[in-house]
């Protein structure tokens, strides 16, 4: 089947005053590699200004790290881990951040994102102690997961302090590299760069526009067995102070004509087997379209459409249909807005 020519387009609502495209100043451009991934920035503005870009970006992107990743042995949240129970750790500005806003989307979800999965998502082989080719044991499975739970952390957000009351370890993986895309924005903002789109891992976030007036326009992500069944149009979606997330089901491993995801249900410690193929959230939040992405992917077709009206979210999610070959989609009224 031939793939067509026509396309949705979204486009988000534009403030009134958009600051003024630098005059005679075209696109610049800087990639790199973070997180066990890539990153790239597009921005218009001097070759000066590329030149302290060049050296500003990497060292937010390393602040991510040293913060939040449990890759790295020293990071604040490994740290964190290894704390006895009970006892009060501060967190740099950054990390506190992401913190309140994982336990708030975890409170909404009920607990369909939770930042305390670390000792299931390593058990299954998507952590730092690498990957496995069958499933662990499930009496494993299932005393590691009585010791997770968001509500075993208590966040102090005046004092930025953080102490657990259960043995879960953090894991910020559904979020951290939301959250990286969102600082790195926020960098070329503070050094007065207005128009760019930031993309980290195909998570990406656009301000402005390009020197032509034309917007960084980015395709919704289609799984490949979509193209040929889904019936909707493809989307392209206007990033214009938006985000855009997608969590999916293509990573994890195979037993036999089982598959097994890297995205698993907190509220079982499984990997999800609700006929979900991918989720994708438009937000003014990288950060929080990520975390919202995977919530949508835990809870399911049904339960994902009515949390995203619920929560007002700009969301497109992609499943199985009734015959198990075919995949259908379902879009929110605020992603519908926004269709041109």
């Amino acid at each position: 089947m031939a793939a067509s020519a026509f396309r949705r387009v979204a486009i988000p609502a534009v403030p009134a005053m958009l600051h003024a495209i630098p005059s005679g100043e075209c696109i610049r451009e800087m990639s790199g590699t973070t997180m066990g991934t890539t990153w790239s920035v597009k921005f218009v503005g001097s070759a000066a200004s590329l030149q302290t870009l060049r050296r500003m970006i990497p060292l937010a992107l390393a602040r991510v790290i040293a913060q939040m990743s449990p890759w790295e042995g020293q990071s604040d949240i490994s740290r964190f881990n290894r704390l006895p129970l009970s006892q009060w750790q501060e967190l740099p500005r950054e990390l506190s951040r992401v913190i309140a806003s994982a336990l708030r989307i975890a409170r909404e979800s009920g607990g369909a994102y939770d930042p305390t999965m670390g000792a299931l998502v390593d058990l299954w082989g998507f952590g730092p102690s690498g990957p496995r080719g069958a499933p662990p044991p499930p009496d494993e499975i299932a005393r590691l997961h009585q010791a997770c739970g968001w509500r075993q952390l208590d966040l102090d957000t005046d004092a930025r302090r953080l102490r657990r009351h259960n043995r879960g370890p953090i894991d910020l993986c559904g979020i951290a590299k939301g959250f990286a895309v969102d600082l790195v924005a926020e960098t070329l903002l503070e050094f007065g760069i207005h128009h760019a789109l930031v993309e980290i891992g195909g998570e990406l976030r656009g301000h402005g526009v390009k020197p032509d007036g034309s917007p960084w326009w980015i395709g919704i992500d289609r799984p490949a067995q979509a193209a040929a069944c889904v019936a909707a149009e493809p989307i392209l979606v206007a990033l214009h102070d938006l985000a855009i997330a997608t969590s999916g089901c293509e990573r994890g491993f195979a037993r036999g004509a089982q598959h097994f995801s890297h995205t698993l249900d907190p509220r079982t410690g499984w990997p999800i087997a609700n006929g979900m193929v991918t989720a994708t959230v438009l937000h003014r939040s990288c950060m929080e379209a990520d975390a919202y992405a995977t919530a949508l992917m835990v809870l399911g077709p049904d339960a994902a459409i009515d949390f995203a009206v619920e929560h007002q979210l700009a969301a497109v999610v992609r499943f199985t249909g009734n015959d198990d070959d075919s995949i259908a989609e379902r879009t929110t009224p605020a992603l519908d807005a926004m269709l041109a």
